[in-house]
């Protein structure tokens, strides 16, 4: 069976539609995720959209359907973006373990930094926003995102402790819950009250953190 993108490189009229409905969608997600990260998933509207995208107002209604369809798009692009910038960089780069995790917390606090969204941490923003919120699609998928990403660093932390990196007493689960403390920190100060050094601060405390931990190497 065809998937996709075959029909899509084709080339016939249809797969032209195609074509242009998949650059229509990147083209307004990839707006809508930066409106997200500064006025939260509940602001998205397709009207507001329409003004910054190159896609009319019925035609975003008729690439998504829904509000909650956009919203759930939109999280999906932004996990997307955040999978390229901080995520592929750190395992194109580095070995499995401490070299792997701390090319994350750096490419995290990159990330954050230079506005990859405009708000500073698209997931941050999100979290905050929905915490008190009551279960829904667009809660979970946020939680899914949040939850994988911690998954992950904490399964660097344990490859660290296996190779030696880190101190064989180490508790993954309170490293994680560290890191994440200083990187958070980092960018709701930054995003806040427009402090620049909290990123130096935030990764200064990270490696004193893994350090004490038995790191050598950084």
């Amino acid at each position: 069976m065809e998937n996709r993108t075959d029909i899509i490189e084709a080339g016939g009229p249809t797969d032209g539609r195609l074509l242009r409905g998949a650059r229509s969608r990147r083209a307004v997600l990839d707006r809508a995720v930066d409106d997200a990260s500064v006025n939260g998933l509940e602001g998205l509207s397709f009207g507001r959209l329409a003004l910054a995208a190159p896609v009319t107002k019925s035609g975003i209604a008729g690439l998504f359907g829904s509000k909650e369809r956009l919203q759930l798009a939109t999280v999906e692009r932004a996990r997307e973006i955040f999978v390229a910038a901080v995520v592929e960089p750190a395992r194109a780069s580095t070995e499995p373990g401490l070299p792997r995790l701390w090319a994350l917390v750096t490419g995290w606090l990159a990330y954050s930094r230079d506005r990859v969204f405009d708000g500073g941490c698209f997931f941050r923003a999100a979290a905050a926003e929905l915490d008190a919120a009551g279960a829904g699609p667009v809660r979970d998928a946020v939680v899914a995102a949040v939850t994988t990403w911690q998954a992950y660093l904490t399964h660097h932390v344990r490859l660290a402790i296996e190779n030696g990196e880190l101190a064989q007493e180490t508790d993954p689960d309170q490293v994680v819950f560290e890191l994440r403390a200083f990187l958070e920190l980092a960018d709701d100060l930054s995003v806040l009250l427009g402090e620049p050094r909290a990123y130096v601060r935030a990764e200064r405390a990270a490696r004193t953190m893994l350090r004490a931990h038995g790191a050598a190497d950084l």
